[in-house]
């Protein structure tokens, strides 16, 4: 999934923005059906933006909007419930929004990303283990990319979402796959997006 990516001379390690590449970004989430298997769903990052320097990782910022609308269950029908009101409520609160507090860094490669989701018009705070798994200048689009992997397990009733407890499962595993693109104008340009957005936000 991940591009073939090419470290060129010249391109040091340093403080930056980024945007969120939409094609190599993914919100992926895994919730027990009665049992039988994890019934698998995957979200699109609408928008947004982070800053992160490898040399000091308490600097580090993560803003994005996630268009509940997107959510692909693999049919159409289980995506129009999974959107509807018992869950996602997708036509009320097009957006979850998460907005990064601080970010800790565990180890040499791996961290925790602290921060507040808001989703359903409830906002409540989260931790997000992750992984960093290269910066590098890519020849494909040439530009310099930042890659990550995240892990977390969450619970669906936080967030007003306690519909069929009893054959769906309440604890749900949210990977994050995520490419950025640096951009130093990525932070303007999101500020841009959200007021040029007339949907209900977060």
């Amino acid at each position: 999934m991940l591009p073939l990516l090419l470290v060129l001379p010249g391109r040091a390690a340093r403080a930056g923005e980024y945007r969120f590449d939409p094609v190599h970004s993914s919100v992926v989430f895994f919730v027990d059906h009665d049992g039988y298997s994890d019934a698998v769903g995957r979200l699109r990052i609408a928008r947004g933006w982070f800053r992160f320097d490898e040399r000091d990782w308490g600097d580090s910022k993560v803003v994005a909007d996630i268009a509940l609308d997107s959510v692909d269950m693999g049919d159409k029908d289980w995506d129009r419930v999974v959107a509807g009101s018992d869950f996602l409520d997708a036509k009320a609160h097009p957006y979850a929004h998460f907005a990064s507090t601080s970010v800790e860094q565990t180890g040499a490669d791996t961290g925790i990303l602290y921060g507040q989701l808001t989703l359903r018009g409830r906002t409540e705070g989260i931790a997000f283990p992750f992984r960093f798994n290269k910066r590098a200048f890519t020849i494909y689009g040439f530009h310099t990319v930042a890659g990550f992997t995240g892990l977390a397990t969450l619970d669906r009733k936080l967030w007003g979402m306690g519909a069929f407890a009893g054959v769906v499962g309440v604890r749900v595993k949210v990977l994050l796959e995520i490419e950025g693109i640096a951009d130093d104008n990525a932070q303007r340009a999101y500020a841009a997006a959200v007021a040029g957005d007339g949907r209900k936000r977060p």
